[in-house]
């Protein structure tokens, strides 16, 4: 059976269809990049498999069960985690604080007591390299160290399906190839489905994805395994605006 299951997925704000008609299937422990450039729904999908936005047609499914009108803050104690192109912190509370949270919204979050959550904070702040910013308030934190920050929240979650916005944008390649190491690793390890949306980052694209789903015009054009999908002549069409046969003209 699939983690999450899209059929026939449309969202529309008014007259735009952001969304059009998408299905898909994420299987356990899966990776998948979504892509597509700017306006091609990427987002909107993401909010849609979050609980943000509703779709006007069409089913979400996590592990067989209908969660299409499900919100967010039930969606998370199911196993699905996120997190934001933009972080989000709360600036006054510490970075221990902020991860703990996580803990205490996640699967685990009826098991926990705060001393508990706080513990989870403190093993994920091990494992993600943040041991010298547990103390900090997460407003002084640069950004890259705010998405550092923002994918522990997401794991002390103890998600089954993480979604990850951008979450290496702005990062040094040396930092995206490290990131990517660990998210595997973890994910691995404790048997996460991640898909990650990714605009111009390939590098993570290709270093993550098992698989790859292209979006354009809030149309699903590829699903297919990474390296196809990057050579699928309509991906090239969609991001060069041109067919590849005609790149000598």
């Amino acid at each position: 059976m699939a983690l999450l299951k899209l059929e026939n997925v449309t969202k529309r704000f008014g007259g735009l269809v952001a969304v059009n008609q998408v299905s898909l299937e994420i299987a356990p422990g899966e990776f998948v990049g979504i892509v597509g450039p700017n306006g091609s729904g990427k987002t909107t999908l993401f909010n849609v498999i979050s609980g943000v936005f509703y779709p006007e047609e069409g089913t979400v499914m996590f592990e067989g069960r209908d969660i299409t009108r499900l919100p967010p803050f039930k969606r998370a104690p199911l196993g699905i985690g996120r997190t934001f192109q933009i972080p989000r912190p709360f600036a006054s509370a510490t970075v221990r604080e902020n991860i703990a949270v996580g803990a205490m919204f996640g699967t685990q979050g009826r098991r926990l007591s705060v001393d508990g959550s706080l513990e989870v904070a403190d093993e994920i702040i091990k494992r993600v390299d943040l041991t010298a910013h547990r103390d900090k308030a997460a407003g002084t934190l640069t950004p890259v160290e705010k998405k550092l920050m923002e994918i522990a929240r997401a794991l002390a979650m103890k998600p089954r399906l993480l979604l990850m916005d951008e979450a290496m944008a702005g990062m040094h390649p040396n930092d995206i190839d490290q990131m990517v190491a660990f998210i595997k690793r973890v994910a691995g390890e404790e048997n996460i489905a991640i898909v990650a949306m990714v605009e111009h980052i390939m590098r993570a694209v290709v270093g993550l994805a098992e698989k790859v789903i292209v979006l354009h015009q809030g149309s699903k054009i590829v699903d297919a395994p990474t390296k196809e999908a990057l050579e699928n002549p309509r991906v090239v069409e969609v991001y060069l605006g041109h067919a590849p046969e005609d790149s000598a003209c």
